[in-house]
């Protein structure tokens, strides 16, 4: 039987998630920029299949269900769906991850995120309900494991997991927070711990910060875990861009934000850098989340591949630490084919005038 998502973590095993769906959907002409909501997995659930299956064949062994901001509320506050529920979103989006996952003994993560009603102060019951209503889908298309993720505010995932539960099923709790904490203050440390009294196996944060970012706010919680006596399994999904100047809201802040970001983006030597990174503060579930690509995914394979013991098929056809570069016709091409080479080199951006680091323009101070 396919072990689940406790029993490889359990075992010290590195578990390797995917990558961003809205901002890479978005860029192929599929999800709307600003609302952000899945309706491609009922609109176009081919465009939706095809990367599943490109993660996965990047080295991912966890397929999240397109789920992100699906919840009737945001459909609704985002003046794009009208003609979707959620519901039936969330159960296409379970048959995709399923299909594909299934191509090769991956697990299926249906994944919850904050809600609208949350910020507009509505009751504890009320938002509680969007979750159930969620985790009943979830359920009844028995995905291996759940996600709370993307949540500003601690008190509102502490809500999610305390749903999600219910269901019997493991649950991992990331939030979009900074080393300074949550939007209220609330630092990572007394993040972690509140998740896990909640009920939450695997804490950690996912997106709004670049990936050693991120992992040093996962180191923060590591160590209120370890003060509070508590343990759980670790988990770090970043961007896939550098964010060094970011301050509490991450990259919304941004200039770049939403359609200039590929300025910033990682390339795969990062990757295998936060990828090492990661699991040196014992991250033992690495993927990503925006701007992550199947490429960016296959390069934290590579570096981990040790651990892992295998590689991804995709790594053939380039060849690793870019041997495929011995063949180039070019000697000075064919002098890059080594690690030291890429670990060492300093890219550019190509613009004469290319400041390197930018102001945050909501006024908050930066994290740095």
């Amino acid at each position: 039987m396919k072990r689940g998502i406790l029993e490889r973590l359990d075992a010290g095993e590195v578990v390797i998630g995917d990558g961003g769906y809205v901002i890479a959907l978005e860029r192929r002409g599929y999800v709307t920029a600003g609302p952000w909501t899945p309706e491609a997995a009922v609109e176009h659930p081919d465009a939706v299949r095809q990367l599943h299956r490109e993660f996965m064949r990047a080295g991912a062994n966890v397929i999240q269900t397109f789920t992100f901001y699906c919840s009737d509320d945001k459909l609704k506050t985002g003046g794009k769906v009208t003609d979707i529920s959620a519901n039936q979103i969330n159960e296409a989006a379970c048959d995709l991850a399923r299909e594909i996952a299934n191509e090769g003994g991956a697990l299926v993560a249906g994944g919850v995120s904050q809600t609208p009603l949350y910020k507009d102060k509505s009751s504890e019951s009320e938002v509680k309900a969007i979750f159930k209503k969620q985790l009943d889908g979830f359920i009844k298309k028995d995905v291996d494991f759940l996600i709370v993720e993307y949540f500003e505010h601690v008190a509102e995932a502490e809500w999610a997991v305390q749903v999600l539960k219910t269901s019997g099923k493991p649950v991992a709790a990331t939030l979009c927070i900074s080393p300074q904490g949550d939007m209220d203050n609330v630092s990572p440390g007394d993040c972690a711990v509140r998740l896990v009294k909640a009920g939450a196996q695997i804490v950690g944060v996912n997106c709004h910060l670049d990936p050693l970012t991120c992992v040093r706010t996962v180191s923060l919680m590591k160590e209120g875990l370890q003060r509070a006596g508590l343990k759980a399994h670790l988990m770090a999904q970043p961007l896939g861009f550098h964010t060094p100047e970011c301050n509490h809201t991450g990259y919304l802040s941004l200039p770049e934000f939403p359609f200039a970001l590929e300025t910033r983006a990682m390339t795969r030597w990062d990757m295998q850098k936060y990828a090492r990174e990661a699991y040196k503060v014992g991250i033992r579930y690495i993927g990503g989340c925006c701007g992550f690509e199947p490429y960016h995914i296959r390069a934290l394979c590579e570096e981990l591949a040790q651990e892992r013991g295998f590689l991804p098929p995709g790594s053939e056809k380039h060849g690793l630490w870019g041997k495929v570069l011995l063949t180039h016709p070019k000697p000075w091409v064919r002098a890059r084919a080594n690690r030291e080479y890429w670990e060492n080199l300093h890219p550019v951006s190509g613009r004469p005038k290319c400041a390197s680091v930018a102001t945050p323009q909501d006024g908050s101070k930066s994290i740095v």
